[in-house]
């Protein structure tokens, strides 16, 4: 992730414009527009693999005080974009990212996260419940969107969001020279604060691709699989940015971009390519799994 932005702005909010300033949209009479406020900022930024992955200045991830997901997160994706109806685009894309999220659930991956803790003492939950996916086939942003674009998207999308909600959007828009993959932020969605999250189209993206050589996605969906477990693994531990992260900003993920087990991940009935999580449980046991030749210390992804 980018470490500088992070330490600037991840207790500020952007303050957004109304909607129609961002989106076009239509209301029947009396119906009520979709709003939104308060957009988070762009956290748990998975960097190009050429960043490296993130390496705080403390080991250790802190508690902040803000809330983590004990009560699992309901998600429902949305892919957003004119490319959405053409099938060659569209390839597995649908059917990958809606066994992804039905699949993770109760796994040993999903576990890497329950260490993390809130106020109360209570854990994080490995429980994902998923309504399935959502199609607007209008045209995205055409660059890199402010958080409030996708907030806004989520709000017309999602009319009536429920707190623990996570909704992640994917745009057919290619990354071209963002330096960044995907990110993930929370603000407010027709009177609810939800969690959201934003990835790119990775076709063909060498800086955002695992190089799953498995054959069971294509290059673009396996690329969409790896940061979406990243984004959704921070999100659960630090719901509203302000929980779990270290003495530099980077959240569990983030401190093990772009490294990996031996192993693909079992999701429910497919495996994907997915990177591991951070656990001071692991670093503290200077435990961690091998990649590179190396133990990554600290790093776990439920099969090591």
């Amino acid at each position: 992730m980018s470490v500088s932005l992070r330490n600037t702005v991840r207790f500020g909010t952007v303050l957004a414009c109304v909607l129609a300033c961002i989106v076009g949209f239509t209301t029947s009479a009396g119906a009520r527009p979709p709003t939104f406020s308060n957009a988070g900022p762009k956290s748990g930024i998975v960097p190009p693999k050429a960043s490296g992955h993130a390496k705080g200045g403390s080991p250790n991830l802190s508690f902040h005080g803000g809330p983590v997901m004990t009560s699992g997160a309901a998600v429902t994706a949305i892919f957003w974009g004119t490319s959405w109806t053409n099938p060659s685009f569209v390839s597995d894309k649908f059917t990958g990212i809606d066994s992804f999220y039905d699949g993770i659930a109760g796994t040993s991956y999903a576990g890497t996260n329950t260490e993390y803790t809130d106020t109360t003492g209570g854990h994080v939950s490995t429980a994902v419940s998923y309504s399935g996916h959502l199609v607007d086939t209008s045209a995205a942003p055409s660059r890199a969107p402010q958080t409030s674009a996708i907030l806004a998207e989520v709000a017309r999308m999602i009319p009536n969001p429920v707190s623990n909600g996570y909704y992640p959007v994917y745009v057919d828009t290619p990354r071209r020279n963002a330096g960044y993959c995907a990110w993930h932020s929370t603000g407010v969605a027709n009177g609810v604060t939800v969690q959201f999250g934003f990835f790119f189209n990775l076709n063909g993206d060498p800086g955002c691709d695992p190089q799953d050589t498995s054959g069971l996605h294509s290059q673009g969906t396996a690329a969409l699989g790896n940061v979406s477990g990243h984004e959704l693994s921070e999100t659960v531990t630090d719901q509203h940015l302000n929980a779990w992260y270290d003495s530099s900003g980077s959240e569990n993920a983030d401190k093990c971009a772009w490294t990996f087990g031996s192993q693909l991940l079992k999701l429910g009935k497919t495996s994907w390519k997915i990177q591991g999580n951070w656990s001071n449980a692991a670093y503290n046991a200077n435990h961690g799994y091998v990649f590179g030749g190396s133990v990554v210390r600290g790093c776990i992804d439920g099969t090591n």
